[in-house]
C-alpha cells in the first residue's frame, strides 16, 4: 500500500457537501483549515487540551485535532462559520457579544461551539454544570465568567443577569496604586 495514497471522503460542513481526497492521517481540523479554507476553527495546542479546535460533528463537540478526517465519511460537521443563520447570529454567538465573553478571540470559535453541543446535549441544570462541562476549552485571557454567563443567559438558567452582577467584586489581593 502506497503510505502516500489518498481516500475518497465526503463530508457535509456547514449544511454544504463537500467532496476530498485527503491521506490517511489528515486531521479533521487540518481538512477544515487547509483544504475547506475554513478557518475560524483555530489550531491550539494540537494535542486536544485546549479546545480551540472545538467542531460538532454530527452534534456533538469533537476535539478537531485528535480525530483524523478519513474517519468521518458522510458525516456532519458544524465549524463556527456554520452557527449564524446567514446574517442573523447564533444566539449564542449575540451572548457572547452582549456578555462580552471574549478578550482576544483565539478560543472563542471552540468555545461557541462547545457551547453549541453542550446545550444540545442537555446535560447542564445548572452555572456549576456549565462550568464543568465547558471546562475542556481553555481561555488564556480569562474571561471564564463572561463565557459561562453567555452560555448559561442561552440556557435561561440565569434570570438576566449579567456576571458579577450582584456579588461581591473578585480581587487576587490588595490593589496597588
Amino acid at each position: 500500500m502506497d503510505q502516500y495514497q489518498e481516500h475518497p471522503l465526503r463530508l457535509r460542513i456547514n449544511g454544504q457537501d463537500r467532496e476530498f481526497s485527503v491521506q490517511s492521517w489528515v486531521t479533521l481540523l487540518d481538512l477544515l483549515r487547509e483544504r475547506a479554507e475554513l478557518t475560524g476553527t483555530k489550531k491550539g495546542c494540537d494535542h486536544g487540551q485546549c479546545g480551540a479546535c472545538t467542531v460538532l460533528l454530527d452534534g456533538k463537540r469533537v476535539n478537531a485535532c485528535l480525530t483524523l478526517a478519513v474517519m468521518h465519511d458522510g458525516r456532519e460537521v458544524t465549524t463556527v462559520e456554520g452557527l449564524a443563520d446567514g446574517e442573523q447570529l447564533h444566539p449564542l454567538q449575540q451572548a457572547f457579544i452582549d456578555c462580552d465573553a471574549f478578550q482576544c478571540g483565539y478560543c472563542t470559535p471552540g468555545q461557541l461551539c462547545s457551547a453549541a453541543g453542550l446545550i444540545a446535549e442537555g446535560e447542564a441544570k445548572s452555572i456549576d454544570d456549565v462550568r464543568e462541562l465547558m471546562s475542556g476549552n481553555v481561555c488564556r485571557c480569562g474571561a471564564y465568567p463572561q463565557i459561562t454567563q453567555a452560555v448559561v443567559q442561552v440556557m435561561g438558567l440565569d434570570g438576566g443577569k449579567r456576571a458579577g452582577e450582584g456579588e461581591k467584586p473578585f480581587t487576587t489581593g490588595a490593589v496597588l496604586a
